[in-house]
């Protein structure tokens, strides 16, 4: 490519929130911009990109010209820690320090004479990350949020303001954590019939305003109406009701997902090989679970930030073991300061994306399981006897295969909008691309 056809291309910057389920999404966007024709900036904190060579190689992140990574730092204490960062003090940290580093590192790009890339024409970034929209507004170049988790919890953090003016938060005090408070059923939030305190996103469970992360939700919510485009990491179907009240008072807003099936899309083997665990891989976990049946297998993850005590350690796996079902959990080495013996086989994290393996017989998104699937729920206090219940009912129960039966069928809607030119998400994608990260910032 010429100097000069290369400084006409397209130069999008993303930056994930510094967790590793919002660096996994938004690195599968990165991806399929850059099939798209974009070159990438893809922006780490310091902190992240030194877990990320340490687990892939010192070598893994030297791809293609147009596909770079950079960093900025976090303002936290340096740690050499394998473990995500405590998510209050990495928010208030991200929003006091991070937007001078970033606009920093968006002059140096831009300055084509050493950098020899493309000038900036675009950002996208997490929706915790919404410092950005600033640096966006500075550039005059459009600036989108891709919102990781569900449609639905974002709404929950849109009605924060109505549960304080209505009285439902700040809690009066801790017993309304286990005296049946947290069931209260909200029944006046668009879209989102039926739903409990409990099943809303638990920042608000607090009996303090003051309290550093309602301050936090409240900004990042305010920034969100300045930001040219919003994306879900979800599909038209599957939340519909709540896409359709949150376009009616939010920036234009796109569906593109689930984004680990729309990049099937990407052919690039060398774009393939870009990825982005924080923790190292254990293959064998798959190698393992292609040798069992299908829908034989309990696939048990709590994600990157979960941790638990001792006790719901120990209940959790003698309620699995004693349920005679076959399981894969994944743990992380900060999952518990204490850990068990050596009656069950420690596996670290692997590859999200094999969360889909057609052996696995137990879904775990929690808006399917709890609203879509009338699915099975167990309580902070867990006991052991709950959860070999609950498994049981799951994988051989009457429950579990009506819960199966309607997975199967949100399985393939996710499909039907991603795997084809005319899917929902397909579509969007592209919309997006040609109506926001391609126009003039409006």
């Amino acid at each position: 490519m010429s100097s000069m056809g290369k400084l006409e291309k397209p130069h999008a910057v993303c930056i994930p929130y510094p967790a590793q389920g919002h660096i996994n999404p938004m690195l599968k966007l990165s991806k399929l911009l850059h099939q798209r024709g974009f070159h990438i900036t893809f922006v780490n904190t310091e902190f992240n990109h030194k877990r990320l060579l340490k687990s892939r190689g010192p070598d893994s992140l030297n791809g293609l010209s147009s596909f770079r990574f950079e960093t900025i730092p976090d303002g936290l204490p340096e740690s050499d820690a394998d473990a995500t960062q405590d998510v209050p003090s990495l928010c208030e940290s991200t929003r006091k320090h991070c937007l001078a580093p970033f606009k920093d590192l968006l002059s140096k790009l831009n300055d084509t004479a050493s950098s020899n890339v493309p000038p900036v024409t675009c950002i996208v970034s997490d929706g915790a990350m919404s410092f950005t929209v600033d640096a966006g507004e500075e550039l005059g170049i459009p600036e989108v949020l891709l919102w990781t988790a569900s449609a639905c919890g974002f709404m929950g953090y849109e009605q924060y303001r109505n549960l304080i003016d209505k009285g439902y938060i700040p809690l009066k005090d801790k017993s309304c954590m286990t005296n049946g408070y947290l069931d209260t059923v909200i029944d006046w939030i668009p879209g989102m019939k039926g739903i409990r305190l409990k099943d809303l996103p638990s920042f608000l469970r607090t009996t303090d305003l003051s309290d550093f992360m309602i301050d936090f939700v409240f900004g990042e919510i305010e920034r969100a109406r300045r930001a040219s485009a919003i994306i879900f990491n979800t599909f038209e179907k599957l939340e519909h009701n709540v896409l359709e009240a949150l376009s009616s008072i939010f920036p234009p807003i796109y569906t593109i997902g689930p984004l680990h099936l729309l990049k099937n899309q990407i052919n690039d083997d060398s774009l393939k090989l870009i990825g982005s665990n924080l923790w190292k891989e254990e293959p064998e976990c798959l190698e393992w679970l292609n040798t069992k049946e299908p829908s034989s297998v309990v696939y048990v993850n709590f994600g990157s930030i979960t941790v638990m005590t001792p006790n719901q350690m120990v209940e959790f796996a003698w309620g699995l073991a004693n349920s005679n079902q076959t399981f894969l959990w994944i743990i992380r080495p900060d999952l518990v300061i204490w850990r068990l013996g050596t009656f069950f086989h420690r596996n670290s994290w692997k590859q999200q994306k094999k969360e889909a393996y057609w052996q696995v017989g137990a879904p775990k998104s929690k808006f399917l399981t709890t609203r879509l699937l009338e699915g099975m729920e167990i309580d902070n206090d867990v006991k052991k006897d709950e959860v070999e219940s609950l498994v049981r009912e799951l994988m051989v129960g009457e429950k579990g295969k009506e819960m199966k039966k309607k997975a199967m069928e949100w399985k393939r809607l996710a499909q039907e909008a991603t795997e084809s030119s005319s899917g929902s998400s397909f579509l969007n994608l592209d919309k997006v691309v040609n109506q926001v990260l391609l126009s003039p910032r409006h």
